[in-house]
């Protein structure tokens, strides 16, 4: 990729004070957090900040997006697969405003990500000046913190409590709004990296006690079951839970954000959980007798109808925010802390065991659901192509190595129960919020976060057309994305519940949609389009092979539905196989 960083980034980490300006100080603060991307739109508010970027391009690499959204999917992709921080920048009223829908996304989703807007100078907040908006007000309900600046000198200290604050604990988003003056101010510059906040504990300190009870109860279990979520990932305990869950021989089932953590093909990976998740694991989470809930958060998707789920179990749940603790599923353990450090505590507590006549239930369910579903959606025999045969096909050109950037709908579902994973961050999607258009622009960060390595995008036509225009970014970074839309020609989930639940309205699901390959080739991007099953592995074989972007368009059954399924509302034993 063109432009990036052509020389070491100078340390500006607690040198003598030096007179700057406020613009300069906020480039030299990011280079001293070690941000060497940063995706944003320029605009009037946040122009001095932009200049600086002039001076300082040969030590950190901004990246235009053509939209300020997308510039906050971005951010988003390279922190999800990098593990650092994501940083977007915007100027002032719809320049900020268009940021929010990213900032929400990072924030239920549990993103480090730091967001910087220009904002009109002080003298006129609260005037309704030319784009002006409040958007400290507007992005308090979204944000993890936020902060408005107007005098140059708060500069350092905010910026450097934005990154704790974004990247401690739980992370997520924080917003800084700098006025233009204080951008031109002139103060003495010196900067030190946050270490602690009064009063603002991240991490809870473990209990010997809590790992203790759940120790106890883990041994004991006859029937018990894991279900792991992104906290194992956000954790760095990828390593502490293989062992964790090959030691205590416990089948483990997955949500959305938590795939990835362990290999998909791992005996003891027992698949997904949640609407559209495997048969077995929904099914059996009402029959094991505990229930071992490590960084997830209970979201509805999960557990369908809450005054049926998981009721004759007991339930453990390691988690690091304390607010998620007994919000939606009453816990009898509670273990606060990172997951690493408790993973590898409880390690020592816990007997090795293998519960293999439980392990046989999962399999047998597994074999009805392949039976049922996974045998039509990976080696159909129907005319239409399907969305599960392109991801075996991805699947096998990438070894399972690749990173899967799904965008929201039914290609989601179909992405996040058929892509292999062999290496931890490989399923980088929109969770919590479910934002369509999140695939293409968090792609784009993905790969530039990690430029050796593969990284697919899997869209739907609908969401696809939500940012289309990144692919301008694309072009103009050179960032190789491989891109796939499964076309069906409707906004597949909306008209797979017209369907079921509204008896075929297709009330506004029908897409009437343009020639996707002749603007992927406008783009200078290379392109094709399959519509036949012999041509689809040569295809994506020619994609996977490819050193630059490319975009493949598949031509998918109009009215396929994704099953399983938990209907709204209903207990997940009631998982429907049709």
């Amino acid at each position: 990729m063109e432009n990036l960083k052509t020389k070491p980034q100078t340390n500006y980490l607690n040198l003598p004070k030096e007179k700057i300006t406020g613009a300069e100080a906020v480039v030299r603060c990011l280079i001293a957090e070690g941000v060497d991307i940063i995706y944003g739109y320029p605009g009037g508010a946040i122009m001095p900040v932009y200049d600086e970027f002039y001076k300082y391009h040969k030590e950190i690499y901004h990246v235009l997006t053509r939209h300020e959204q997308g510039a906050t999917h971005a951010a988003q992709g390279y922190a999800r697969i990098s593990g650092k921080t994501g940083v977007a920048i915007a100027t002032s009223g719809p320049g900020a405003t268009n940021l929010i829908t990213g900032i929400a996304d990072a924030q239920i989703d549990s993103t480090p990500m730091v967001c910087i807007t220009g904002q009109v100078p002080s003298h006129l907040l609260g005037s309704d000046a030319f784009q002006e908006t409040d958007i400290v007000g507007i992005s308090t309900p979204v944000t993890k913190w936020n902060h408005q600046i107007t005098r140059a000198e708060e500069i350092p200290e905010v910026i450097a409590k934005a990154f704790y604050i974004a990247r401690s604990g739980r992370p997520g988003p924080v917003l800084i709004d700098i006025t233009k003056d204080a951008q031109f101010q002139i103060f003495d510059f010196t900067y030190k990296k946050c270490e602690v906040i009064r009063s603002y504990k991240p991490v809870p300190k473990l209990k010997h006690s809590q790992l203790q009870a759940a120790a106890e109860l883990i041994n004991s279990a006859k029937k018990p079951l894991i279900v792991w979520g992104q906290g194992v990932i956000l954790g760095k305990a990828e390593i502490e839970f293989k062992a964790f869950v090959e030691k205590t021989g416990i089948p483990a089932a997955w949500t959305i954000m938590g795939v990835s953590a362990i290999d998909t093909a791992h005996p003891l990976n027992v698949g997904m959980v949640g609407m559209h998740g495997n048969y077995g694991p929904n099914i059996l989470t009402n029959e094991c007798d505990l229930l071992i809930a490590i960084g997830m958060r209970f979201d509805d998707r999960v557990t369908g109808k809450l005054s049926e789920y998981a009721k004759q179990a007991k339930v453990i749940h390691f988690e690091i925010d304390p607010a998620e603790v007994d919000k939606n599923v009453k816990t009898d353990v509670a273990v606060l802390g990172d997951s690493k450090e408790s993973l590898n505590e409880i390690l020592a507590m816990v007997n090795e065991n293998n519960h293999d006549d439980w392990l046989g239930k999962f399999k047998a369910l597994s074999e009805i659901e392949f039976e049922k579903v996974i045998k039509n959606d990976l080696y159909p025999t129907k005319d239409g192509l399907t969305m599960g045969e392109v991801l075996k096909e991805i699947n096998i050109q990438s070894g399972g190595k690749a990173a899967i950037v799904s965008d929201v709908g039914q290609h989601q579902m179909i992405a996040c129960r058929y892509a292999k994973f062999t290496q931890s961050r490989g399923n980088i999607t929109s969770g919590g919020l479910g934002t369509m258009g999140f695939a293409l622009p968090a792609a784009i960060g993905a790969k530039m976060a990690c430029p050796g390595r593969e990284v697919v995008a899997v869209i739907g036509d609908g969401g696809y057309q939500m940012t289309i225009q990144e692919l301008g970014t694309i072009f103009q970074t050179k960032a190789a994305v491989k891109i796939v839309v499964l076309n069906n020609d409707f906004l597949g989930m909306v008209r797979q519940w017209q369907q079921l639940f509204f008896d075929k309205r297709y009330a506004s699901t029908e897409m009437t949609n343009p020639d996707f390959v002749t603007i992927a080739k406008g783009y200078h991007i290379e392109a094709k389009r399959v519509t036949k099953r012999e041509d689809l592995a040569a295809a994506v074989e020619d994609m996977m092979r490819s050193k630059a972007a490319y975009f493949l368009e598949v031509c998918v059954e109009k009215e396929d539905n994704v099953f399983p399924m938990i209907p709204s509302g209903v207990s997940v034993s009631e998982i429907r196989l049709e």
